[in-house]
């Protein structure tokens, strides 16, 4: 199982994210999850850029923590190999969630790769009873490799 990992971007105030953990943990969620043969690619990002990739692909022009590009559907399915898709991450919002949760960023930026991935392999959380699903699945994820 490979861990595509880019970022973050040099010199971001509060970026010291150990990637080494982060490939770690996210090995260990592929494997939990029974896909420890796929890929995953994660890119950790400014406000500034996950803005743009909001407004282009959802239509909000607003940062936000995390988001997902499955390639489990869509037209790219039959060319994507073993990729299971992309988790772009804003470390900057993820420092001020980390700070506003009494987290440290590493385990900020852990847990917006456990609500990335579940996204990418269909979860959602637009309905009570989804969001309900999602977030127990989020925690049983985290406690497994938190």
């Amino acid at each position: 199982m490979a861990i595509q990992l880019s970022g973050p971007p040099p010199g971001m105030p509060g970026a010291r994210v150990d990637v080494r953990l982060l490939q770690t943990r996210s090995r260990a969620m592929l494997a939990e999850l029974g896909y420890g043969d796929s890929e995953l690619s994660i890119a950790l990002v400014d406000d500034a850029e996950i803005r743009r990739l909001n407004g282009e692909w959802r239509g909000k022009k607003r940062s936000t923590d995390v988001l997902s590009f499955s390639l489990l559907e869509g037209e790219g399915t039959r060319h994507r190999g073993k990729l299971l898709g992309d988790v772009v991450i804003s470390v900057e919002t993820a420092a001020r969630q980390a700070a506003a949760r009494h987290r440290g960023l590493d385990e900020e930026i852990g847990r917006l790769v456990v609500h990335g991935l579940l996204h990418i392999l269909g979860h959602d959380h637009e309905h009570a009873a989804d969001a309900k699903i999602m977030v127990a699945e989020q925690r049983r994820l985290w406690r497994a490799v938190g």
